[in-house]
């Protein structure tokens, strides 16, 4: 009687363990892994060519910034502005440091913007990146070339993070306020009928607020780079988001088991290093930004298999 009992016992441990490796083989099969500003590591951020490799690597979502130009199109840029670290004149020089007035893409019309070169100086602080000449793309052209890519390519389907660049001293100046900001990126989503494949998110709890209101459908996701906690941060927002996404060194266990809890999901930012990506995946998230996510997509992969 004891052998048979620890003979189920055995069984029902072994039956345990593979239930566990299954569950970990398929939180890792839905894990989100989105290439930061397409593959800022290895291509210029923000550009066409940044987002069709990162489609290439196999992420599954596409994480960008928006902005707004004089003429009211929304522009994939991470700055309201051209970069002095990144943009160059139509004239081939460099933009001056200090100059953001000078370069307010708030003030500019698209034809105007298109014209600088974002892509083809040395990034400081990524030596790998391939340069090349690019300008910055409107959101809808970001659409229409992925979509085509991965129709003609026969590709797996992706999902936009898209990042409102707002905040509120920049109101009228840099950007639109939160209202009218949320009304042309909505317009452009709408139009190129991706809302089911979109998320909205911001360190600007504004545009979110907004974004609930105008369309409670759409997901949003809570940027977070403070130390004022969980809690404290939901408290300024004023209701629960489906993500809440937070700078990778301020994930521990406690926060990740807290987020779920509050039925969230929990997708740090930007996590670059091979090391850090594994720590950060194995504390449980459900997703990760990187810079590098062929890096991510190479770690995820040699898991699945051992």
């Amino acid at each position: 009687m004891l052998i048979q009992l620890s003979l189920i016992t055995m069984k029902d441990l072994i039956a345990l363990f593979l239930m566990m490796i299954a569950a970990q083989l398929s939180a890792q099969s839905n894990f989100d892994l989105q290439g930061h500003r397409g593959c800022r590591g290895l291509l210029p951020e923000n550009s066409i060519p940044a987002f069709i490799k990162a489609v290439e690597l196999g992420v599954t979502t596409l994480e960008m910034d928006v902005v707004i130009t004089h003429d009211k199109k929304v522009l994939v840029s991470h700055e309201p502005w051209m970069s002095e670290v990144i943009c160059s004149q139509p004239d081939g020089q460099p933009v001056p440091p200090n100059s953001m007035q000078q370069f307010n893409i708030y003030q500019m019309a698209y034809d105007t913007v298109k014209m600088f070169d974002c892509g083809s100086r040395f990034h400081p602080r990524f030596t790998q990146q391939m340069r090349q000449p690019v300008y910055k793309p409107l959101l809808s052209e970001v659409i229409d070339t992925v979509e085509s890519f991965i129709r003609i390519n026969n590709l797996p389907a992706v999902s936009y993070n898209i990042e409102t660049k707002c905040q509120p001293l920049g109101d009228n100046v840099f950007h639109p306020e939160p209202t009218a900001f949320v009304d042309m990126l909505y317009e452009v989503l709408k139009e190129k009928n991706i809302m089911s494949k979109v998320s909205i998110q911001s360190f600007d709890v504004r545009t979110l607020q907004v974004m609930r209101k105008k369309d409670s459908t759409v997901p949003l996701v809570l940027l977070v780079e403070n130390p004022l906690g969980l809690d404290a941060n939901l408290e300024k927002l004023g209701f629960i988001p489906q993500v809440f996404s937070p700078f990778y060194l301020l994930v521990t266990p406690e926060l990740v088991k807290a987020v779920h809890e509050k039925g969230m999901s929990i997708i740090p930012w930007t996590v670059n290093d091979q090391r850090d990506i594994g720590i950060i995946i194995d504390m449980g998230v459900d997703g990760l930004i990187t810079d590098y996510p062929d890096i991510a997509k190479s770690l995820l992969e040699w898991r699945s298999k051992h």
